[in-house]
C-alpha cells in the first residue's frame, strides 16, 4: 500500500517544520525546552493538519527519545501497562520515552487516571493530542501535571510552501512526476484547506493523480465540500452557532447569513438552526417585534416540510429578518428574574382571593373570596403575588435601547 504524500512529507526536525512560530519560533518557551532537553508533559490542542503529530515526533527526534503512539480510539489501560513496562526498564538504563496518544479527548476518565502516575514520576513524558477544549475533555488532575500548548490553524502561506516542497522533492514527494500545478492553483488548494496541512497535501496528489495539469476547476472536483470545518458535536459547533446569534444581536446580516452558510454547508440539521431562530425571536426581539416569533415559527414549519436544500433560503430570510428586527430583551430578563424569586423562596401559597372555587368546601375555605372581576369591577388595587412578593418588578416598564 502506497504511504499517502502527507505523511512521506511529514517533517522531521523543527528546521522544516512550518508555522507555529508562537510556540518554536526562536525565543518561544517550547522551543528552549527542546533545546535544553528539559520537555515537560503537555496537551498540543488544535484544529486537525495544524502539526500536532508533526511536533511531537519532532520533539522526540530532536530530544533523543523513544517515540511510542497511540490512537485513543484504538487503545486503552492494557497496551498502556505494556508501555510503562518497557519505559521503566528503559528509564533504569538511561533512557527515556515519550508517550504521545492522538485524540486524547476520546479516553475516558479511568484510562486518562492511568496516565496519572506515571507522568508524574516522569517514567514517560505524555505528549496528549486533541481537537477539542481540554478544558471540558481532559481531566483536571492530568491538565494540571502538563502544559496546555494552543497550535493554530496554519495560514495559506505556511500551506502554500509545504505544496511547493512537496512538488519540487523528487524523493518524498512529486518532483519526480511530470505534473503541471500553477502558482494560482497552489494559492486556491492552500485557501481550501482550512489551515490543514494533510489536506492540502492530499488534495494535490488526489488531483496529480488524475491529470498532469491541475487546475482549479479540477481541485474544485476532488475537494467538492470535504474543505469546509465544521464538527458538529464539537467546539467549532458551539463556535459557529455563537457567531450565529452574536451577529443576528448586533444587527450584522450580511455575518449571520455566512455562519448560516458555514453551518448547512457543513451538514447541521436546518431543524437544529431552526430551533434556535425561534429561541432568538423571544429571547433577543421579544418585545420589539412580536412578529418576529411569528415568522420563526413559519422559518421552523418550512425546514420541518422540505428539509435541505430547498430550506436554505428559507432560513436566510429568518436570520436576515431578526438581525435587522429591533432588539428588546425585558422578557427574557423579566423570566430570569422570576426563576431566581421561585428558586429562594420556593412554592409559596396563591394567595386566596385569585384561587378557583369550583366546590362548596372551597368556598368555605375562603377561595376567591373578595376576588374583583376586571373587567366589570374597580380592581385597580388588586394584587396577584404572594405577599412575600409584594412590590416585586420583573418586567420593567421602560424598554432597552433598541439596535
Amino acid at each position: 500500500m502506497d504511504i499517502p504524500l502527507a505523511e512521506r512529507m511529514r517533517p522531521i526536525t523543527l528546521a522544516e517544520f512550518v508555522g507555529q512560530e508562537k510556540l518554536i519560533g526562536p525565543k518561544a518557551f517550547l522551543r528552549k525546552a527542546i533545546a535544553e532537553d528539559r520537555v515537560p508533559s503537555m496537551i498540543l490542542w488544535g484544529p486537525p493538519g495544524s502539526g500536532k503529530t508533526t511536533l511531537a515526533r519532532i520533539i522526540a527526534h530532536e530530544t533523543r527519545a523513544e517515540f511510542v503512539a497511540l490512537s485513543a480510539t484504538g487503545s486503552g489501560i492494557k497496551e498502556l501497562r505494556e508501555i510503562f513496562t518497557r519505559a521503566e526498564q528503559l528509564h533504569r538504563l538511561g533512557g527515556k520515552t515519550m508517550l504521545f496518544i492522538d485524540e486524547i479527548h476520546r479516553w475516558n476518565k479511568a484510562q486518562q487516571d492511568a496516565l496519572l502516575p506515571q507522568v508524574e514520576s516522569g517514567i514517560v513524558t505524555l505528549i496528549g493530542a486533541t481537537t477539542e477544549n481540554p478544558s471540558f475533555e481532559v481531566n483536571s488532575a492530568l491538565i494540571s501535571r502538563a502544559r496546555v500548548f494552543v497550535l493554530d490553524r496554519l495560514e495559506a502561506t505556511d500551506i502554500a510552501a509545504l505544496l511547493r516542497r512537496a512538488l519540487a522533492d523528487a524523493e518524498h514527494g512529486l518532483g519526480a512526476t511530470p505534473i503541471k500545478v500553477p502558482e494560482d492553483v497552489i494559492a486556491f488548494i492552500a485557501a481550501m484547506a482550512n489551515g490543514d496541512a494533510r489536506m492540502a497535501l492530499n488534495t494535490l496528489e488526489a488531483a496529480a493523480a488524475v491529470g498532469k495539469r491541475v487546475t482549479i476547476a479540477l481541485v474544485k472536483d476532488v475537494l467538492q465540500k470535504s474543505h469546509l470545518l465544521y464538527d458538529k458535536t464539537g467546539e467549532e459547533h458551539y463556535n459557529v452557532i455563537s457567531a450565529l446569534h452574536k451577529s443576528m444581536r448586533g444587527g450584522d446580516a450580511n455575518a449571520a447569513v455566512y455562519w448560516l452558510a458555514r453551518m448547512l454547508e457543513g451538514g447541521e440539521d436546518p431543524l437544529y438552526v431552526a430551533r434556535r431562530l425561534v429561541r432568538f425571536a423571544s429571547e433577543d426581539i421579544g418585545l420589539a417585534n412580536n412578529t418576529a416569533l411569528v415568522l420563526a415559527n413559519a422559518v421552523f414549519d418550512a425546514c420541518h416540510k422540505l428539509g435541505m436544500p430547498e430550506c436554505s433560503v428559507h432560513l436566510a430570510h429568518g436570520v436576515i429578518y431578526l438581525a435587522k428586527s429591533p432588539k428588546d430583551v425585558r422578557a427574557y430578563f423579566a423570566y430570569t428574574r422570576a426563576k431566581q424569586d421561585v428558586e429562594e423562596h420556593g412554592n409559596l401559597p396563591v394567595p386566596l382571593h385569585i384561587r378557583n372555587a369550583p366546590t362548596k368546601l372551597m368556598k368555605e375555605l375562603g377561595y376567591s373570596k373578595e376576588y374583583r372581576y376586571p373587567p366589570t369591577e374597580e380592581s385597580a388595587d388588586q394584587t396577584y403575588l404572594p405577599p412575600e412578593l409584594e412590590g416585586r418588578k420583573y418586567v420593567e416598564n421602560e424598554e432597552r435601547p433598541r439596535t
